[in-house]
């Protein structure tokens, strides 16, 4: 920290409880000034990996005990940091981001505050936010859904049951198993937007769009690194002046013949009931 940011250091000591800290995803000049002044104040860091956090800390200059917690933890650590929260400040941090995104912290959030332990969140870095702002999918709404299984079948299933969904869809993902998943969304959404946001903040920062087919082909030649972020547009972008057996194509991807022609109907404005028998047509080709 320079002289200009100690002048917004804490004046005294924090409270006890459990803090939520936020740490950048990659370039560790995102770490605010508030989050490296409560790092320090703290008694401990419960951390993922006490490697990862150690260069952060190493980074702001902040030397505070490190403990490990991660999805490994037991009922007792958790509770041994409850305990300390009750009484000395305690900060929670993962690896990289926002703790309790796709992360365990929820429980000890969860068991602190059943426990009347005060808890604080600070904001900070998000990687699902991050590629969001990147995408330029719609994002009025949106719906952040982990990671995807690994198992086709399953992965299959989450995807059909998030078809309907009228929000863009986030996942985080991992180099070795983009391309199964982007032929895994080509098979049921072939219209569908997608985005592959990847190595967020850093210098090989990346955001490449385009249908599921289109990135599959990309990355099956060019195979990616670093932690990714996959986002899927909601269904049925198209103006009311789409091809209508375009939109119903896409629609049965996911959903039964009626639902098709509800949703398209809504979109283009055309008659539902030949909507529908339009759609019972193609869904028997």
């Amino acid at each position: 920290m320079n002289a200009s940011d100690s002048e917004l250091a804490l004046s005294k000591p924090l409270e006890a409880g459990l803090y939520i800290v936020a740490t950048p995803i990659g370039n560790l000049g995102d770490v605010t000034v508030r989050a490296v002044d409560v790092l320090r104040w703290c008694e401990v860091i419960a951390c993922e990996d006490t490697r990862v956090t150690g260069k952060l800390l190493k980074h702001c200059g902040v030397s505070t005990r490190m403990q490990r917690y991660d999805d490994h933890a037991s009922d007792r650590q958790r509770q041994n940091l409850i305990d300390m929260a009750r009484s000395q400040p305690v900060a929670l941090v993962s690896d990289a981001g926002t703790p309790l995104i796709s992360d365990p912290g929820y429980r000890l959030v969860r068991d602190a505050r059943e426990a009347g332990v005060v808890v604080t969140s600070l904001p900070g870095a998000c990687a699902a936010i991050t590629g969001l702002t990147l995408a330029g999918l719609p994002n009025d709404r949106f719906l952040f859904a982990g990671f995807l299984p690994v198992k086709e079948k399953a992965r299959g299933d989450v995807l059909a049951e998030l078809g309907d969904v009228d929000a863009t869809l986030i996942f985080y993902e991992t180099g070795p198993r983009l391309e199964r998943s982007l032929r895994a969304i080509a098979k049921h959404w072939p219209a569908r937007e997608v985005a592959v946001a990847r190595e967020l903040t850093k210098l090989h920062e990346e955001c490449r769009t385009g249908s599921a087919a289109e990135l599959a082909e990309h990355y099956s030649q060019f195979p990616p690194k670093g932690e990714i972020v996959l986002l899927i547009g909601p269904p049925i972008e198209s103006a009311p002046d789409g091809d209508p057996d375009a939109l119903l194509r896409e629609a049965l991807e996911y959903l039964s013949p009626s639902k098709a022609a509800a949703k398209v109907s809504k979109v283009t404005g055309l008659d539902r009931q030949s909507l529908y028998s339009r759609a019972v047509e193609l869904k028997s080709q």
